[in-house]
């Protein structure tokens, strides 16, 4: 091995050390004080109910695990977002497990808490998977009640999901195992069936001490809303369990019963482990966002038996297109090439940059996989389109929207895994957020910004700098230097891949080594989901 690659090689291990240990203390939710308190109650938290729940917590894949880190430090911090959602299997049945986290604010539902469990129903809804919720809030958490209760997307959106799915034949089960008060009663009773653990649950629309306030009554919380008000008396539950784990036990009893599920029909053979060893990629990727490398020597090592059939080799260079298999599953793969090509022109193009002629590619490339019924696999890496008056005049802008089009109206499942850079338009077109992965993660390495730290420091730093000047300020060369320091470095922290993962922009931030194991679990749940519409790429300037 090259001194270069022991350098890379030692550079991104560092920061996926970095990743686990973040991750470890995001995982104690509240902390130990509030896990011990939780225990005391006769509780198991959050990731004690969903281990105990799935069939092999292991092989489970968490959405969100960084959801909310960093955010709302004024008010205490919300770790995860105060509830956990993962993708597992319950008695062999692959379903979504959302579970409230009381050890943080009692369970109760920022902002950002609302946007994770949307995004966990999304999830249900797209693949049309089974959803579990192991209920245990507080409810809307009040000091930030205007950001949660009102809009389309807040709190009331949850329960109009529940209707939608239960018109749809998805099942939904939820258990009440702590709070589940005011507008979150909705939730589990607007669920097919509904459980309730008895002494720690209760459901009530307001409480004892609101009861008194509003109406007079005195009543305990337990006689208002407790498991055997609401299995013996009310009926809003329908089994009552003595503790948590009976209660999970109930459930896979529920789940294993339900009928089979369709099938899209994607293709999936038995699984070979890449030829190329994984572990290479910490050696190939380089430390700097900037400096060029093989995008194909990084597939070579998450495809089965390192086998890549590539799709117009010889032509728009900077994309890689490809059919490939991922844990057995057929795969198309748009990679962007990161290392500088000649076109067929004999020009000398850029890695990372979409050209006419790769955007060309990728567009009759993501129509084929439509055609043929293949999920799409996306590795970014991506600065933006070539810009220029060459690139404009050769109609860059009509290319590249085609292949935005294309990604747009695809109706194969499609997933994101953002390697390096995340860029401007070159985002968009490489089916970022905004266009509907089924899931999409990033590397340690990722960084996701219109444009790069440095070039976006350069861009601030004159603006900023022009305006203190109209102030009457000078600038010598050291002032200049510690200003663009400044910027750059408040731009990086936006950039970063814990930034985008806290605001949900990805799903998670993942070992490189576990990219097989996400994209294999994401076509399985959209297996559950056949196609209903056909491709269409609309109106298009050719």
């Amino acid at each position: 091995m090259d001194i270069n690659f022991n350098k890379n090689e030692d550079h991104n291990k560092l920061q996926l050390s970095e990743l686990r240990n973040r991750f470890a203390k995001v995982k104690l939710g509240g902390g130990k004080g509030r896990i011990e308190k939780h225990h005391a109650k006769g509780k198991l938290t959050a990731r004690e109910r969903i281990a105990y729940l799935l069939d092999d917590d292991d092989q489970s894949i968490e959405i969100g695990g960084f959801a909310g880190e960093g955010m709302y430090e004024e008010h205490g911090g919300c770790p995860s977002a105060g509830v956990v959602v993962k993708i597992g299997h319950v008695h062999g049945r692959q379903c979504i497990v959302v579970a409230n986290d009381a050890t943080v604010k009692a369970g109760a539902w920022f902002p950002i808490t609302g946007k994770k469990n949307l995004r966990a129903q999304e999830l249900a809804i797209e693949n049309r998977l089974p959803i579990i919720y192991l209920v245990d809030s507080a409810g809307v958490y009040l000091p930030m009640q205007d950001e949660i209760f009102p809009d389309k997307e807040h709190f009331g959106r949850i329960f109009r999901n529940n209707a939608i799915m239960s018109s749809s034949g998805i099942t939904q089960i939820a258990a009440v195992m702590g709070s589940c008060v005011a507008g979150g009663a909705y939730l589990p009773i607007m669920s097919d069936e509904a459980l309730i653990v008895d002494k720690t649950g209760s459901i009530f629309l307001a409480g004892g001490y609101l009861v008194k306030a509003a109406i007079g009554e005195s009543i305990d919380n337990e006689t208002l809303g407790g498991a055997t008000t609401h299995c013996e008396i009310s009926g809003v539950t329908d089994y009552k369990a003595k503790d948590d784990k009976a209660a999970l036990d109930t459930i896979k009893g529920l789940i294993s019963k339900i009928g089979d599920a369709e099938s899209a029909g994607y293709n999936r053979v038995q699984a070979k482990a890449p030829k190329e060893n994984p572990e290479d990629i910490f050696g190939i990727l380089p430390r700097s966002r900037s400096d060029q490398y093989d995008m194909l020597e990084i597939i070579k090592r998450l495809v089965d038996d390192s086998d890549f059939e590539q799709y117009k080799e010889g032509y728009g260079k900077t994309l890689l297109t490809g059919y490939a298999r991922i844990d057995g599953w057929a795969v198309g793969i748009v990679a962007n090439q990161r290392k500088v090509v000649k076109s067929g022109k004999g020009e000398m193009q850029f890695g990372g940059v979409i050209y006419s002629d790769s955007a060309d590619k990728a567009t009759r490339f993501i129509a084929n996989c439509n055609q043929k019924k293949i999920p799409l696999v996306f590795l970014q890496d991506v600065t933006g389109f070539m810009v220029g008056s060459k690139s404009e005049h050769g109609g860059i802008i009509k290319d590249g929207a085609k292949m935005v089009n294309a990604v747009s109206n695809s109706v194969v499942p499609k997933f994101t895994v953002v390697v390096g850079n995340s860029y401007g338009a070159g985002n968009y077109a490489m089916c970022g957020k905004a266009y509907d992965p089924r899931l999409i993660v990033a590397w340690p390495s990722a960084e996701l910004a219109v444009m790069s730290g440095n070039s976006a420091a350069k861009v601030l730093l004159q603006i900023e700098k022009a305006a203190l000047e109209k102030k009457g300020e000078t600038f010598d060369a050291k002032k200049e230097k510690d200003l663009f320091d400044t910027i750059k470095a408040r731009y990086d922290q936006q950039i970063s891949p814990y930034y985008a993962a806290a605001r949900l922009w990805t799903d998670a931030i993942i070992d490189p080594l576990a990219t097989r194991k996400w994209i294999s679990a994401g076509i399985e749940a959209a297996d559950h989901a056949p196609i209903t519409k056909p491709f269409n790429l609309g109106v298009l300037q050719v």
